[in-house]
């Protein structure tokens, strides 16, 4: 009998894997992947648009604008993307709350294809606010999808693989980002004649997005615990975990959902929970901790300077005596340096933790900010060398933050807060964002022309402040519940502290075991609550027990 069963219970972990793993590749390349593409496309054609500006100008007035002016509109072009981001970002709580997180990403792909239209027939009507309407309609739809994509990964992903599914958000925007300075390279898109082509060309992922991503399951907790639908529920989480649902993780969902059900006066019973908004969440006491936290590593992210050091990279690189015709080859390399950085973490974030690798980022894009200074003064003296030092950090600042920062950033709001709490967390988490990148965008040319070679002195503080104030206030999240994970926030008294000690100390497989075949018959009806415990019974077949092999 056991050898029957073995194969057929070994093959069910990687049928999960290949369920999961492609509904992340699928709810990524129309989300994360399109903030990242975004970004880096549109530094190419930059000559171009600003010369479609002044002839657009010519045709309507009879004089062209004057460099100045130019650089305003453009401007203001690059800076409606940050503004449409952060109206994303406000936007996606509702959205997450009333469609659901996978349909919120299908209907976030209406904005990026506005946005395709307008791009592709500015030139026809002879207009640059259309440009500028379209890309603050993608900022629109990578605003939505920064927010709602990691709480999609980490409300469908098992607790071992929770990280590690969630920073997947993080490769796929440092692969966004590689993939856009490929093709706006001279020999693709990044030509006078194809500028539109290359600024449309972000409809293709939105496009891949909307054809598969229906195939594929919601969030389980979504539907268990905002919906209220559990059969919903036992479907999503059988097919995301290759068999039937795991009866330890449904019953976690379960006791989540009872919690939910006795925290909300409001609502009668077996109703689904209600949604906390922003501003019940900065009234919460018991959640200042925590929104703390995430309001900070949110701004830090952006006030670190990384996007702005993809900004500089070029004229590093050319002061380190780079052909200006080879430029546009060695930038792909800080494109290629976050991705590598990035897989990098994501294969290490389950064995270190969030905590290590957060801090440990900004600990070392510290010490980067530190030897950068130096090199730009010292090549600023004729200093021998100090070029190619200057190249180094770049690259070297570009894999420190990739390692951890651009990824456990957008895990921490998914982890800490609950189901009713998320979607208002990752609203305000986004806001910060955003609001940081546009700072930072429209700064950075002042604080270069201000500070010269001390130009990232600023970012060093931020770095500085972020990695103390992280490592002194985040506790490490890993293969951690959500009760172990609120209880290190509010300080464990000693007899939790034993108890949450026990549960992280259970192996993981015991925690959820993919493919168990047991009998749910009983979850579709009222749960038997224990209510001295508050735990939950449910019923499983004890044939099914006594066969049931673990997989490796």
């Amino acid at each position: 009998m056991n050898s029957e069963t073995e194969p057929e219970e070994t093959s069910t972990p990687p049928a999960s894997g290949r369920i999961l793993a492609l509904t992340v590749c699928s709810a990524a390349i129309g989300g994360t992947f399109q903030y990242g593409y975004n970004i880096s496309i549109i530094n190419a054609p930059t000559a171009y648009v600003q010369g479609f500006i002044n002839d657009t100008y010519v045709g309507r007035w009879g004089s062209g604008l004057d460099t100045s002016r130019v650089t305003l509109v453009w401007t203001l072009i690059v800076s409606a993307f940050s503004l449409g981001g952060w109206l994303g970002a406000l936007l996606a709580g509702p959205m997450a709350v009333h469609f659901g997180r996978k349909k919120s990403l299908l209907l976030n792909n209406l904005s990026l294809f506005a946005g395709t239209v307008l791009v592709l027939t500015c030139r026809v009507a002879k207009s640059f606010e259309m440009v500028v309407l379209a890309r603050f309609l993608v900022g629109i739809n990578s605003g939505v999808s920064m927010n709602i994509q990691p709480m999609y990964f980490g409300e469908s992903a098992p607790k071992h693989l929770r990280g590690a599914v969630a920073f997947s958000s993080a490769v796929f925007t440092a692969f966004g980002i590689f993939s856009g300075q490929v093709v706006g390279l001279t020999e693709l898109l990044g030509t006078e004649p194809l500028w539109p082509y290359l600024l449309a060309s972000n409809a293709l992922p939105g496009l891949i997005q909307l054809l598969t991503l229906p195939w594929f399951p919601e969030s389980p907790r979504y539907l268990l615990i905002d919906r209220g639908d559990r059969e919903a529920c036992l479907q999503a989480l059988g097919r995301l975990r290759g068999g039937e649902a795991p009866v330890l993780e449904m019953e976690e969902l379960l006791q989540e959902q009872q919690q939910h059900q006795q925290q909300s006066t409001a609502l009668k019973s077996g109703s689904p929970a209600s949604a906390k908004t922003p501003w019940a969440l900065f009234k919460d006491r018991g959640l200042r901790r925590q929104l703390r936290t995430v309001m900070a590593a949110s701004s830090a992210m952006m006030l670190c300077g990384n996007d702005s050091i993809y900004f500089y990279a070029s004229y590093i690189f050319l002061a380190a005596g780079v052909p200006s015709e080879k430029v546009q080859y060695i930038t792909i390399g800080t494109g290629a340096s976050e991705l590598t950085a990035s897989i990098l973490s994501n294969l290490l974030i389950e064995r270190v933790g969030r905590r290590y690798l957060l801090v440990g980022g900004y600990g070392l894009m510290s010490c980067w900010s530190v030897v950068f200074t130096v090199a730009l003064t010292l090549q600023g003296r004729g200093v021998a060398g100090m070029p190619y030092l200057s190249m180094a950090c770049v690259f070297a600042y570009i894999l420190s933050f990739g390692l951890g920062p651009a990824g456990v950033t957008g895990i921490l709001p998914a982890e800490i807060f609950d189901q009713a709490a998320r979607p208002a967390a990752y609203m305000v988490a986004g806001s910060f964002m955003w609001i940081s990148l546009f700072l930072v965008g429209m700064l950075f040319p002042f604080i270069v022309s201000g500070l010269g070679n001390f130009c990232f002195l600023p970012f060093l503080v931020v770095c500085l402040v972020s990695a103390v104030f992280l490592g002194l206030t985040l506790p490490e999240t890993k293969g951690k519940t959500l009760a172990e994970i609120t209880a290190a926030f509010e300080g464990k008294n000693e007899t939790s502290r034993g108890k949450s000690k026990r549960q992280v100390d259970e192996p993981i497989v015991n925690h959820y075991q993919l493919g168990t075949a047991c009998s749910f018959t009983n979850l579709t009806q009222e749960p038997d609550l224990n209510k001295t415990n508050g735990d939950i019974s449910l019923t499983c077949s004890t044939e099914n027990e006594m066969n049931h092999t673990e997989p490796s």
